[in-house]
């Protein structure tokens, strides 16, 4: 087999992948084929073919590439951020269809690299749009907790554990200070950005991995519960269902 990064010297580290480093500015990894190991804030996901992952500024990440993987990393325009400093975004077939367009225009100029990056950043923002907004805690423990709940596995119990408060005064807080139980505004800071990639096109079983669920069926009734929305009319064709749904409202 060639070994493809001696051929183009310069572009070795999207066949090799890197050592940790950061950016200043916003970050996406796709992998165009194979597969790529990223570590981020110390964190591991495994991208496979045309999976990505959005990466906010100044979060340390490196990237070895497997199975034959190549991946590309554009910098993307300042203020195009993820919600979160790290967004799995799975396979979304718009993002790819752009991406596979610069890899065939190969713009190297400012000038010729500026609408592809303008493009790229208006699809990811639509991404970042919440689906159900929500109120975050002001309470510093209660805030922290949230950010956690929102991308861990921990369970309620160790959250409150981790921060040195009692689950009662925890579950308080996030009715007081967010309107909802504390169950509920987990689940949908899960489903915003399973629903974002739903929204632009993006399949069932990677919106389910994007938030967190063990199975299709789980997220699908979480989904339903949550939005309103016949757990039919989501299968069927989600994208449509989520934008003709009801709107969500608190219980």
């Amino acid at each position: 087999m060639t070994s493809w990064e001696s051929v183009v010297p310069e572009h070795a580290i999207r066949f090799v992948g890197h050592p940790t480093h950061e950016h200043p500015e916003p970050h996406l990894v796709f992998v165009v084929t194979g597969q790529a190991l990223l570590v981020a804030d110390g964190r591991d996901l495994l991208l496979h073919r045309h999976e990505a992952a959005w990466l906010a500024p100044g979060v340390p990440h490196a990237v070895e590439t497997r199975s034959g993987g190549m991946v590309l990393g554009p910098l993307l325009e300042p203020g195009c951020s993820p919600p979160e400093r790290i967004r799995a975004l799975g396979v979304v077939p718009d993002l790819v269809e752009l991406l596979t367009t610069v890899l065939v225009a190969a713009p190297s100029s400012a000038d010729h690299v500026a609408p592809f990056r303008s493009a790229i950043g208006a699809l990811l923002r639509a991404q970042a749009l919440d689906y159900f907004p929500l109120v975050h805690p002001r309470h510093p423990v209660a805030a922290a907790v949230a950010r956690e709940a929102a991308a861990t596995q921990r369970t309620l119990d160790q959250l409150a554990a981790q921060h040195r408060i009692s689950q009662r005064q925890l579950l308080r807080i996030f009715v007081e200070e967010t309107g909802l139980p504390f169950h509920q505004w987990r689940v949908r800071a899960r489903l915003n950005p399973a629903v974002a990639h739903l929204l632009i096109g993006g399949g069932i079983p990677a919106a389910a991995m994007i938030a967190g669920f063990g199975t299709r069926t789980g997220f699908l009734r979480a989904l339903a519960r949550e939005t309103g929305v016949p757990m039919a009319e989501l299968t069927a064709c989600p994208d449509v269902a989520l934008r003709a749904g009801a709107v969500p409202v608190a219980s």
